[in-house]
């Protein structure tokens, strides 16, 4: 019997310190279309964690990213990467060309990680651009969905 394996387009979220937004959209993108995508996020300056803020804005909607960890774009340089999304203005402008990169969107988002006050009024910030996040990201996963419902590779 002849099995056909198909590879998943893998998907590369960037920003700059991969800490908050990449972090909460590779989440989102994961839930919303890893059956038939690769999901990854990196940095081109990576901070070195997660925010844990981020962690618990994403436990909230169910989406446990509490094992995530922040990395460097160049670890992805001789990856097969298919689309590039960058989610804040420094990523876009350090971003390199991937091998096989067929895409590249630049989507920016307010970085949370900024937010002054206390705790619940960074997690107000936090949860906005979280839902931001989910509404591009969600949109744009269902497009990818309806493309290969078409017959459409991208």
């Amino acid at each position: 019997m002849l099995r056909i394996t198909m590879v998943k387009p893998r998907i590369l979220i960037l920003c700059t310190g991969n800490s908050c937004r990449s972090h909460l959209a590779e989440g989102i993108l994961r839930q919303a279309a890893g059956d038939f995508l690769e999901v990854a996020s990196a940095g081109s300056k990576p901070a070195g964690f997660v925010h844990p803020l981020a962690i618990r804005a994403m436990k909230e909607i169910g989406i446990d990213i509490s094992e995530h960890t922040s990395k460097s774009m160049n670890d992805f340089l001789g990856s097969q990467i298919e689309t590039v999304i960058t989610v804040c203005g420094n990523a876009d402008q350090a971003c390199p060309v991937f091998p096989g990169q067929v895409n590249r969107h630049h989507w920016p988002f307010d970085d949370p990680a900024h937010a002054t006050g206390t705790e619940e009024e960074q997690m107000e910030v936090f949860r906005r651009v979280r839902d931001e996040i989910k509404k591009v990201f969600e949109a744009y996963a269902d497009g990818r969905r309806d493309a290969i419902r078409a017959g459409k590779s991208k």
